[in-house]
């Protein structure tokens, strides 16, 4: 689903690694595909904690010396696309603060719902806010904590943020990280076999540095890693515990296939949709051909269960960065026609299935549909891995306005002909549900299935933007 949603951040964090910094480099590297605005590195070393930022791509906003990585016994790493806040070097995370506990970075994945009542009341009471982002909110929480320690202000302020997050502090004493109280936002906690203990957005992050999985941290859970050792706390009470919603979108589509959320194989959850998808709307073809990346285990699984070939009709130029991290909307769909081609030999002649995560707009439809019909196709039966998205969503993840959605703005058999398929047809949400499973509880409020968390009035007609 290409140039039509917008990622929201990655985080990857390390303490007590002999290398931190270079493991928070390629922690945050693999992390690439969650942000492509901007990238930085906080290092703590020796007391003193110094930021490297810059916008673009890691490889490009942290052009710092080979020594500088090979400093630190902890690192922050963070990759940016805004959900709150414009694109610029002040958003660019981690932030760094001075403050009453000495020095912290601090970096967020996510979207606060009640940002803008919580950044007004704070600026009456005297808080000079230095950028637009949400994220600056919580060290603005923590520096009028009536608590005098980090840990205990963390649990003081914590509880008063609203939406879905996952949050990453370094201070010169330990590493500390929560999660929103459903769960909406992935984080994870790894080790390290060389030493040292690790949180990341993915587990594809922790694969990547050779590090092992330990758990998925807890919805309202507050992690603080020392030297001393690693502990848990919850920072809201067991009755007070919402019911789990972990977002689906980061299964459908966000997530690195080779990642696990909460506990199942993005690859496998999504040949499982496919499965679903053929078996709920099956079509007369000849080839299944799935939208390349995230797109192709759908299709495996749609041809598996329908005994339709699969093959590889759209290649895509992986020279290119991923269209739908581009900020404004000529910039993706320039970066939709020079990504994608379509394989004239596997498509000429042929009824074709394409198999694609989402449909937002129907603009990148369009041109992938037109793509298959002027390399020859004779059908295109377009099938969504996914129901129909209908609501934007305000916890992290940037979207259109209501307005622009095209499944809530027009019929199926509108959007059918708008995008130029033969036929076109969606998972439906009892589909999605038996294909993620029971096990967890699941946000699927794009879907029109509720929003979790309640969405003030002001936020509700504007995209979420942190």
């Amino acid at each position: 689903m290409w140039g039509e949603l917008h990622e929201e951040c990655g985080i990857f964090a390390v303490w007590g690694h002999p290398q931190a910094a270079l493991k928070a480099y390629w922690g945050t590297f693999s992390l690439q595909h969650r942000g492509q605005e901007s990238a930085g590195i906080a290092v703590l070393s020796r007391g003193n904690i110094t930021v490297h930022k810059g916008m673009g791509l890691v490889t490009e906003a942290l052009q710092v010396e080979e020594e500088i990585l090979r400093e630190g016994e902890a690192a922050l790493g963070h990759v940016r696309y805004s959900t709150t806040g414009e694109s610029s070097l002040v958003n660019a995370q981690p932030l760094l603060m001075q403050t009453r506990f000495g020095p912290l970075a601090l970096a967020h994945n996510g979207n606060l719902v009640n940002a803008s009542e919580l950044r007004a009341k704070l600026a009456r009471e005297g808080s000079i806010f230095q950028g637009t982002s949400d994220s600056e909110i919580l060290a603005h929480l923590l520096a009028k904590s009536s608590q005098t320690g980090l840990e205990e202000a963390l649990l003081e302020s914590l509880p008063k943020l609203e939406g879905g997050f996952a949050f990453a502090v370094l201070s010169n004493e330990g590493l500390y990280a929560a999660r929103d109280p459903h769960g909406i936002r992935p984080l994870v906690l790894g080790r390290s076999p060389e030493g040292g203990t690790m949180l990341a957005s993915e587990t594809c992050a922790l694969d990547t540095v050779q590090a092992e999985w330990l758990r998925d941290v807890d919805p309202a859970e507050l992690i603080c890693i020392r030297d001393q050792g690693v502990s848990f706390r919850s920072y809201i009470s067991a009755e007070s515990l919402p019911k789990r919603a972990v977002c689906a979108f980061e299964s459908v589509y966000f997530a690195r296939p080779d990642s696990q959320i909460d506990g199942q194989s993005a690859h496998l959850s999504r040949r499982q949709l496919g499965r679903r998808l053929a078996e709920e709307s099956p079509v007369e073809a000849d080839v299944v051909v799935g939208v390349p990346d995230s797109s192709l285990p759908a299709a495996m699984g749609y041809a598996q269960a329908s005994g339709i070939p699969f093959d590889f009709g759209l290649v895509k130029n992986r020279y290119i960065a991923r269209t739908f991290i581009s900020p404004t909307q000529t910039g993706r769909e320039s970066s939709v026609q020079l990504k994608l081609s379509a394989v004239r030999e596997v498509v000429a002649g042929k009824r074709v299935i394409l198999i694609d995560d989402s449909l937002v707009r129907g603009t990148t439809s369009r041109r992938l549909v037109s793509l298959l019909r002027k390399a020859g196709a004779k059908e295109v039966h377009m099938r969504i891995a996914s129901p129909p998205y209908t609501d934007p969503c305000h916890y992290g993840i940037d979207t259109s306005r209501a307005g622009e959605l095209a499944a809530r703005t027009m019929s199926l058999e509108a959007l059918r002909k708008s995008v130029g398929a033969d036929t076109l047809a969606y998972l439906s949400i009892e589909g999605l549900s038996a294909g993620l499973g029971p096990q967890n509880g699941w946000c699927m409020a794009c879907f029109g299935a509720g929003y979790p968390v309640a969405i003030p009035p002001q936020e509700k007609e504007a995209p979420s933007r942190a």
